[in-house]
């Protein structure tokens, strides 16, 4: 008897990493608009004849620049993550994803040490106004990262080793905070 031949395997569904890319698309418009924002208004407070940062503000540039190298080795675990979770390799990706959860806390930490040491008022004027709303939607974006961290590591090492979209979706979020970030960086940290 003759039979028709099978139709085609299904494409593969990949819900989480579109979402993410459009999620990523989304948090750099947010960026962009609010470095345009801010670059607008310290170039608006110069022409007036005033200056933009308070002249008894100091940023404190050493865990500044240690969050901005602390991305160098995100990226790389979140790749190695990709990497192992490609070869079935469990355990390899359990400790990269450990890793990049662990220095997206380290980079936490180091915001959370330079708010400390600036002592800036929220309510202080228009510079700190932005500060905290530029590096404060970041830290917050950052903490979406740590979390993204624990589910992956959870959905991927629970069992779902088929599932490695995931995975990557992961790490597509992280180099997305690293592009954010240093662009942040260089506008709000060195350029003041």
């Amino acid at each position: 008897m003759l039979a028709n031949p099978m139709a085609p395997a299904a494409a593969p569904r990949r819900q989480v990493f579109v979402g993410t890319a459009i999620a990523c698309a989304a948090g750099a418009s947010l960026f962009g608009g609010m470095i345009a924002l801010w670059l607008r208004m310290r170039d608006q407070a110069i022409a007036d004849g005033g200056s933009w940062m308070p002249a008894d503000v100091k940023v404190p540039m050493v865990p500044a620049n240690v969050m901005l190298l602390a991305f160098i080795p995100i990226c790389v675990f979140a790749q190695w993550a990709v990497y192992s979770a490609k070869r079935d390799d469990k355990p390899h990706t359990g400790a990269a994803l450990a890793l990049v959860a662990a220095l997206g806390l380290a980079f936490i930490n180091a915001q959370a040490y330079i708010y400390s040491q600036m002592k800036l008022p929220v309510n202080g004027g228009l510079y700190n106004s932005m500060f905290y709303a530029l590096t404060g939607v970041l830290m917050a974006a950052a903490i979406v990262g740590v979390v993204f961290s624990a589910v992956t590591a959870f959905r991927y090492l629970g069992g779902r080793t088929t599932d490695r979209e995931v995975v990557s979706a992961h790490a597509m979020y992280w180099y997305f905070l690293s592009a954010g970030f240093s662009v942040l960086w260089f506008v709000v940290y060195v350029t003041k």
